[in-house]
């Protein structure tokens, strides 16, 4: 048993082994801290991209969506404002088709006016499921 305690080559594989195990602590803290630099990174593309889609659209567009309403689970009828003239179209997929050229254009009220943009979550889900 003296034996045991006194083997100088008992101790150093585990000092041998210490340095190298504090490299590979190191090495998965660099690559945890640059995952989530990349992450963030990519947070703040989507966030800036979705400010930016909007952006052009709100300086006095000379293309609006005034109304919509669904006519079946996929198709739905599209008032659009293009300029002075207010337009029908039909929305299918795959197809978009005009239907119709107003000669007055309608005043909707803004309460009974369905915009993507004004659409709740709740809404929309509740459209999409049908109901």
């Amino acid at each position: 048993m003296s034996q045991l305690f006194a083997a100088p080559h008992a101790a150093s594989p585990i000092v041998a082994a210490a340095p190298g195990g504090a490299q590979a602590a190191g090495g998965v803290a660099s690559v945890t801290l640059a995952l989530l630099i990349v992450l963030a990174a990519i947070f703040a593309f989507a966030w800036l991209a979705r400010r930016v889609r909007g952006f052009g659209n709100r300086s006095g567009g000379s293309l609006d969506v005034i109304a919509e309403m669904p006519l079946g689970p996929k198709e739905r009828a599209v008032l659009l404002k293009v300029g002075a003239e207010q337009i029908l179209i039909g929305v299918a997929p795959g197809r978009v088709s005009a239907l119709h050229v107003l000669r007055e254009p309608l005043e909707i009220p803004k309460s009974t006016a369905t915009t993507p943009a004004a659409a709740s979550f709740g809404a929309l889900l509740k459209r999409s499921l049908g109901k």
